[in-house]
């Protein structure tokens, strides 16, 4: 039998390097800034000071979102809790410009190319090619993933499309059995994640951002809905 409410934390990963440097990271494996590590820390204390205390937490496979994860939890003493990771909770794959920096690639290709690649719902980058240096699906993690299922290549349609049947399956099955699941992941599947919640538009997700290290709490009813219909940036923990 199903609970009436439960609730659901979602966590972008705190600081990478690549963030710091500016520059396109999608799947390609890099860790936490000093920063980011001070960010996930925090965010745990935020979890702790409200008492929020996750019964168990699902993470991508991407080592930013891992140690987020595991530092956050560390903060609120529940290092314990059952583990769930999943590449369809990865960030959302930009293909060729993996590795690039953001404003040399403007320059390259121009402002608005970049912007259409970076922020159109639909219009995915050039595709990685197979001698790309940064090319992230040889990695050992990806091993029992269908080869066609790895993409080379994604727009923000594409996140929602392969993380609609990670909420449905995995996610929805812990959320209807334990009080507080916690979702540590990147800017564009939690992006994806919050729209298929909230049931935004294809136009109007385009103008959302998730901050780095900020806890979104969403409190659920028993059909895994929002209890309440509040803008995304209501929902951060304070």
């Amino acid at each position: 039998m199903g609970k009436e409410t439960t609730q659901l934390i979602l966590l972008r990963h705190g600081e990478s390097q690549w963030n710091l440097e500016n520059r396109f990271t999608g799947w390609y494996d890099v860790s936490l800034t000093e920063k980011g590590t001070e960010e996930a820390k925090n965010a745990g204390q935020m979890l702790l000071s409200a008492g929020l205390l996750p019964d168990v937490v699902h993470t991508s496979l991407q080592t930013r979102a891992i140690l987020t994860a595991n530092l956050a939890l560390a903060e609120c003493d529940r290092l314990w809790i059952p583990v769930r990771r999943n590449w369809r909770l990865n960030e959302r794959h930009y293909g060729g410009l993996t590795g690039l920096n953001k404003q040399e690639t403007v320059d390259l290709h121009g402002e608005d190319k970049v912007h259409e690649w970076r922020r159109s719902y639909s219009t995915r980058p050039p595709s990685m090619p197979a001698d790309h240096p940064h090319d992230p699906n040889n990695d050992l993690r990806y091993q029992s993933v269908p080869r066609e299922q790895l993409p080379n290549s994604e727009c923000l349609a594409d996140v929602v499309d392969r993380l609609v049947p990670y909420w449905e399956g995995a996610l929805s099955e812990d959320l209807a059995t334990t009080g507080t699941v916690l979702v540590a992941a990147h800017g564009n599947s939690l992006r994806a994640l919050v729209k298929h919640l909230d049931g935004i538009s294809d136009h109007d997700i385009l103008n959302l951002n998730i901050p780095t290290g900020a806890p979104i709490v969403y409190e659920l009813d028993s059909t895994l809905k929002p209890l309440e219909s509040l803008e995304v940036s209501e929902r951060y923990l304070r």
